[in-house]
């Protein structure tokens, strides 16, 4: 079992847990003794399966298990100790044991919220709130059956409330102060790259596109989804000018996987101001990194590039020889995009088919009727990659693949999700069977280009009520906060930076920092073994354990985020500064 599952049968188990104990005094308070047994003894089963998750979950790593061993655990002996010798002892009258059952089920339920509502890290104040939350219900119950709660027992519920609130549960005390962003880096000056030798302008504006045989309303680029292709050759100085004709949120152009110098990276608020309706902004580059990018707004970009605002990046080490085909896949307005491509293409032609996802979530590509091989990610070349048949991709969102093959007599085609996108003839293959390639163990190894680590940072993404400026709301969270509240991390130029990034949520996180590539060191423990593998977007799953390192050569402050944009909005957006 994978830890996303144990993460997924724990959270089933603290439900029914829960359910049980509340049920079975619910039973008891209304005099249905077998009922209400009946129900106590599931949930005492539900609990003592929870105790193994639990194991499991710690040994798989601490941040799968910390609120679990230290507030969800002691909270569950509670409810067993104080429930189950009353359940021995009853005898007589099952009404008795109404409240011990209760009080079994507020406790549950209460670590159990704990997991939903504050995640990681463990902390004092959660502890002490819940503990508040349970006591005090169970004073209500108790009330509400007949009794009086003692005067001791209300003063405890009103004590360790207020130390809840004292010891910070972000109701009573300010979040951690962030610094400033700046706004303007004059590091690598895009001036300083020489004259234009390839100028493209992008006109950003509202359009009505046609999808799938209906028109949609789109953002786009020069009135078209997706925007203009932008090529270029290796040592081409690229400028391209933006105009905002009607985007009242505003635009900007991210190049996507491309390491631009840090006042060309396209993000508002931190490397430019947003350009609004009737403004402009010019940005100017050495292309440098041949390879296939994209483009796409960062401006409300969770909108802006669901929408149609992105556009393909390609930069070629030379003259172009045999057939290169981009496909850029996407979403708009709940159709597909491309549309089916089909061309005759003749036998012996190298082909390179350039895989780009541009949208939120992961997709599976399979090439069907001819081997090929898997010549590049995110824009680096992979070092002796093998040929494949009849295997599968899965390319995160913002990732690259570069298929590589020649053109056999016969037809081949590319399925998206099982859609042809993209084929030379009919072809009829099911392909949903297929394996997936694991890039970690495909092509040759070499050693790592450093022998040190100079900085270490963990990233544990979860989920959890966020209050800044008591506004709350159910953000995805980076180590407990959620953007703007999460430190930027800073390191030295030149450093060797290491993140280990932990996924405790049930979603997936394609995560993505800007202005470098990492090199993929390890996977739930488990060392890279095939070619360097230099990634600018991957998908953490449910569960896993990603370690990848870096040197920080790139100056300036950078976006750190998770690529499903309705994630990153929801506050899972942090800062990497390099000085």
């Amino acid at each position: 079992m994978t830890t996303g599952s144990l993460l997924t049968a724990d959270l089933v188990i603290a439900v029914l847990a829960a359910g049980g104990w509340l049920g079975g005094g619910a039973a008891s308070a209304a005099r249905r003794r077998p009922l209400a047994l009946g129900l106590a003894a599931f949930a005492l089963l539900a609990t003592l399966a929870r105790a193994i998750t639990i194991t499991a979950l710690a040994r798989a790593g601490w941040w799968f298990a910390a609120e679990k061993v230290l507030i969800a655990a002691p909270l569950s002996l509670a409810a067993v100790a104080v429930a189950g010798p009353r359940l021995l002892r009853a005898a007589g009258d099952i009404r008795s044991v109404a409240v011990p059952l209760l009080f079994a089920g507020y406790a549950t339920s209460g670590a159990l919220l704990v997991t939903v509502l504050h995640g990681y890290p463990a902390s004092a104040g959660a502890g002490l709130l819940t503990v508040a939350g349970v006591v005090a219900a169970t004073a209500v119950s108790w009330r509400a059956l007949g009794a009086r709660p003692s005067r001791t027992v209300s003063r405890a519920t009103l004590v360790v409330a207020v130390a809840a609130l004292v010891t910070g549960t972000g109701l009573t005390v300010a979040p951690e102060s962030v610094p400033d962003v700046p706004h303007d880096h004059g590091y690598r000056d895009a001036r300083t790259v020489g004259e234009p030798t390839r100028r493209f302008t992008l006109t950003a504006g509202t359009a009505t596109v046609r999808v799938g045989g209906r028109d949609v309303a789109a953002w786009a680029f020069d009135a078209q989804v997706p925007g203009p292709e932008l090529t270029a050759t290796v040592g081409d100085v690229v400028e391209v000018t933006l105009r905002n004709r009607d985007i009242g949120r505003g635009v900007t152009l991210h190049w996507h996987g491309y390491d631009v110098p840090n006042s060309q990276d396209g993000v508002p608020g931190v490397t430019q101001a947003a350009v609004l309706p009737g403004q402009e902004f010019v940005y100017r580059f050495r292309a440098d990194q041949a390879g296939t990018y994209w483009y796409h707004t960062h401006s409300v970009s969770d909108v802006g590039v669901r929408m149609g605002l992105y556009g393909v990046l390609v930069v070629r080490p030379g003259p172009m020889t045999g057939l290169d085909v981009t496909v850029p896949v996407h979403t708009l307005g709940g159709r597909p995009l491309p549309a089916p491509r089909t061309e005759r293409v003749e036998a012996g032609t190298p082909v390179r088919l350039r895989l780009i996802n541009t949208d939120s979530t992961t997709h599976r590509y399979a090439l069907a009727g001819t081997a090929f091989r898997v010549a590049a990610i995110d824009g680096f070349d992979l070092r002796g990659p093998t040929s494949l048949v009849d295997t599968a991709v899965l390319i995160p969102a913002g990732g690259r693949y570069d298929l590589v093959f020649n053109a056999p007599a016969t037809p081949v085609a590319l399925f998206v999700d099982g859609r042809v996108v993209y084929s030379t003839g009919e072809v009829s293959t099911a392909t949903t069977t297929w394996p997936v390639l694991d890039p970690l163990h495909y092509g040759v190894a070499s050693p790592a280009p450093w022998s040190r680590i100079d900085r270490k940072f963990t990233l544990v993404l979860d989920r959890g009520l966020d209050l800044h400026e008591l506004l709350p709301r159910y953000a995805h969270t980076v180590n407990g906060a959620a953007d703007p509240d999460i430190p930027p991390q800073v390191v030295r130029l030149g450093d060797i930076v290491r993140f280990t990034i932990v996924n405790r949520a049930q979603v997936v996180h394609p995560w993505h920092l800007h202005g470098h590539h990492v090199l993929v060191l390890s996977r739930d423990g488990k060392p890279a073994a095939g070619s360097p593998l230099w990634l600018d977007s991957f998908d953490v799953r449910p569960g896993e354990v990603w370690e990848v390192a870096f040197r920080a050569d790139n100056p300036g402050m950078w976006a750190n985020h998770c690529h499903n944009l309705a994630h990153a909005d929801a506050g899972m957006t942090l800062h990497l500064m390099v000085s």
